[in-house]
């Protein structure tokens, strides 16, 4: 059976749902290093999230390193002061942009999409395994004697 780009698509969406109500809930319980640093990381997840709903058949290394230089992007953006300002108008806007780059979230990015693209990895071959008929050794052989 084949995963559906429409399948794709909504996994997707409910990725960055769930992605998203873990970061708000950490949000609204701890104000400290894991709420900043999860932060970070689930931010690259809901990307990784997204890269994937819009190419739906991506490779995990290509779609992790889209997320997380798209991530980086974001964050190198933030020296030039217009997240900042587009931050102080608009809620969305702070939590999509930031405020203030930070060094350290350039190591976060990765730290949430590596466990993904393992994970999309580990599916994509599993589902290859089960999609591709089983033929034992004999058939195989049995074949490859009847074409010579």
């Amino acid at each position: 059976m084949s995963i559906t780009t429409r399948t794709v698509r909504r996994l997707m969406a409910l990725a960055a749902l769930l992605f998203l109500g873990i970061a708000l809930l950490i949000r609204a319980f701890d104000d400290g290093a894991l709420r900043q640093y999860s932060g970070t990381a689930l931010y690259a997840s809901m990307v990784w999230a997204a890269v994937l709903f819009m190419w739906p058949r991506m490779a995990p290394a290509p779609a992790g390193t889209v997320a997380t230089v798209f991530c980086w992007v974001v964050e190198l953006a933030q020296l030039t002061g217009l997240p900042a300002e587009l931050s102080s108008r608009s809620l969305a806007a702070r939590l999509a942009l930031g405020v203030q780059f930070d060094p350290v979230d350039l190591a976060w990015y990765p730290a949430g999409v590596a466990p993904l693209m393992v994970l999309h990895h580990l599916v994509r071959a599993r589902h290859r395994a089960t999609a591709a008929p089983h033929r034992p050794p004999s058939a195989l052989r049995h074949e490859a004697s009847a074409g010579n």
